[in-house]
């Protein structure tokens, strides 16, 4: 029966159940004057909800057991599921269904990561195993965290139509996808995670919301005709009712934190989030997050993904910033794909290679106030004005990820671009950077399967869309659009997913050994900054020509790493002071042909290292 009058003044968005057992159902609905619940479990009921300020519906009811089927009948006799499902175990098509907070966790103990600490790897999750499933991605926990890794970054799984998808055309932003466990897998996987010492972030996609089983414009002014994003309507977080609708995005947020136990939020494509208010929306969220973290006493990051390049994303709020953990830094990856591929097409044609890799490493952008030829316009704010440069300790970098394999044509590899030696490079570029690495999934080993774009929609007019615009997203890069695969067939699918088996064989086994190996270096000789102060990381860079020289000085282990990103043999000019070789990249345990640079180094400042092309070596200081 309800109850309806014992509700809080503001009660939680969704199906919640209380102290006494009782379940509150609230939704935010001022498009309507009155709304039901219908309840299909334990049997068929209907339950007047009350009205309250602002246009929420409330009401409290029990006898009402987990994974209850329900929804939300209009005055019209519509019935839609609730737009803060927990859980849509039929889809985006059907009921929703209650959810137990509880499932017997064991991370008691578990307090998050540090930014400094991380090591990220991206995975989606119904590629990454052949069952595509939270509980099949949990059985890789231990081998990643042997690895290296410190963290693994989900696509997002917030629930989207059908049953394979990237993510990003979720509609049920509090939801985890059915088919690849619903919310009870996501905890079982996470719980997992933690058990291997591992963290877990969440990709979230909080600038727009897919175009099909889309509930909420049903409900509310959720959506605003004032901006455009590339997806379609904008979300409403500055025009009436947006109050609302920053609740709504804040307490999906706080329910992955809370309910699900992640350990950070990635925010997708926040300059797609227009919000000119003077209490930014991804600022309010950052914040309401970092609280519920110290109010569970634990720590939980927020990233983002920004083509704007601003640092004040992660600048303190004190000092006039959103106060984020981590930016993502696309730079980065374009230069080092310029330089190991030589493609200047599209948005490569803003990137020159190895000048830029070094400008990153020194400044954290490339872009910093530069024009973008492949824009049109300046891109980045610049490092000589006050806030320009970021602490690089603060920007997520990687030679590879979902997005710049799967909007490639064919959804190529950079292992199937480029040779051994430049595979070897691209991972010391990556791992032994001032940056936070990210790893795609299989890239530790160098996994030969494409990662192409997927999905599972139901309307043929969007199906025929999505084909039409794939096609024409790669005219700028010259790839033939004949040639990209069909996103709705399964096959897409199918050849996407990874091939584990690839570790225990040559040139994989090795490729995933250095990874290892890297990972475990870059711990040793890492310089760790007071990221909380914002101090940049004090590794020295420098270039003589295609080589690049990162030093760090003030470690523990004082090191020079050498990497010759060119196609001829190169020298560099070895700091003063003794120093021991570490590691070659041409090693024969790495797949290479043999340790070819001097295994020893006594410089006054003069003295040269020479490399071969494609290659790097790391020296430390002789004697410690």
């Amino acid at each position: 029966m309800g109850r309806n009058g014992l509700v809080t003044a503001t009660p939680r968005l969704g199906a919640t159940r209380q102290a006494g057992g009782d379940v509150q159902f609230a939704v935010w609905a001022p498009f309507h004057e009155r709304i039901a619940l219908h309840l299909f479990d334990p049997d068929d009921r209907v339950v007047e909800m009350r009205r309250h300020d602002h246009g929420e519906h409330v009401a409290v009811v029990d006898d009402v057991p987990d994974g209850a089927r329900y929804r939300y009948r209009l005055a019209d006799g519509r019935e839609l599921a609730d737009p803060a499902s927990r859980h849509q175990p039929e889809g985006v098509a059907g009921p929703s269904a209650v959810v137990s907070p509880d499932v017997g966790w064991s991370d008691g103990g578990w307090t998050g990561i540090e930014v400094d600490d991380l090591v990220l790897y991206e995975l989606h999750v119904g590629t990454f195993t052949e069952e595509g499933t939270f509980e099949a991605a949990a059985e890789h926990a231990e081998r990643l965290a042997r690895l290296g890794v410190t963290a693994v970054e989900l696509l997002p799984v917030a629930e989207f139509p059908g049953e394979r998808n990237w993510g990003y055309d979720g509609v049920f932003p509090w939801a985890a996808q059915h088919s690849y466990g619903g919310p009870h897998g996501l905890r079982t996987f996470v719980d997992a995670c933690h058990r291997a010492g591992l963290g877990v972030v969440l990709d979230v996609v909080y600038n727009h919301l897919g175009p099909e089983g889309n509930v909420l414009a049903e409900y509310g002014p959720y959506f605003t005709e004032a901006y455009r994003t590339p997806w379609g309507a904008a979300l409403n977080f500055d025009g009436p009712g947006c109050d609302e609708v920053r609740r709504f995005f804040v307490e999906s947020a706080l329910m992955w934190v809370t309910e699900c136990h992640v350990d950070g939020l990635r925010l997708d494509a926040v300059h797609a989030i227009v919000d000119p208010s003077p209490a930014p929306f991804v600022e309010e969220l950052t914040a309401a997050v970092h609280a519920r973290a110290s109010q569970l006493g634990r720590r939980v990051l927020v990233t983002a993904e920004d083509a704007h390049n601003d640092p004040r994303l992660t600048r303190a709020r004190n000092l006039g910033g959103i106060g984020m953990d981590a930016q993502w830094n696309d730079d980065y990856h374009h230069a080092v794909h310029v330089a190991l591929t030589g493609e200047r097409d599209g948005y490569y044609e803003d990137f020159t290679g190895v000048d830029d890799v070094v400008a990153c490493l020194a400044h954290g952008f490339a872009n910093s106030g530069r024009h973008s030829p492949s824009r049109g316009h300046r891109v980045g704010r610049p490092v000589h004005w006050p806030g320009g440069a970021p602490s690089r300790e603060r920007l997520v970098a990687f030679t590879q990820n979902h997005d710049q394999v799967g909007n490639r044509a064919a959804g190529d590899r950079l292992s199937t671009l480029v040779d051994a030696d430049r595979l070897r490079l691209a991972a010391g570029l990556l791992v032994l950077s001032p940056f936070v690495p990210l790893l795609f999934m299989g890239e530790e080993y160098g996994e030969t399967a494409p990662f192409q774009y997927f999905v599972h929609h139901s309307d043929p007019g969007l199906v025929e869309a999505v084909r039409n615009g794939r096609r024409g997203e790669f005219a700028a890069f010259g790839w033939d659009p004949d040639a990209v695969p069909d996103p709705q067939d399964a096959a897409t699918f199918a050849r996407s997913r990874l091939d584990h088996s690839l570790t225990e064989i040559e040139p994989h086994r090795s490729l995933n050994a250095l990874t290892a190996e890297l990972i475990a270096l870059r711990r040793e000789l890492r310089v760790r900054s007071d990221v909380s102060s914002g101090l940049a990381d004090p590794v020295e860079v420098s270039q003589t020509g295609a080589v690049v020289i990162l030093r760090r000085p003030a470690a523990a282990v004082p090191s020079v790493t050498l990497f010759n990103a060119g196609a001829t043999d190169a020298e560099a000019v070895m700091p003063a002071g003794s120093w021991a070789r570490r590691l070659d990249s041409d090693e024969q345990r790495w797949g290479g042909t043999g340790a070819v640079v001097v295994d020893g180094v006594k410089s006054g400042g003069a003295e040269t290292v020479g490399l071969p092309p494609w290659s790097f070596a790391v020296y430390t200081a002789a004697g410690w």
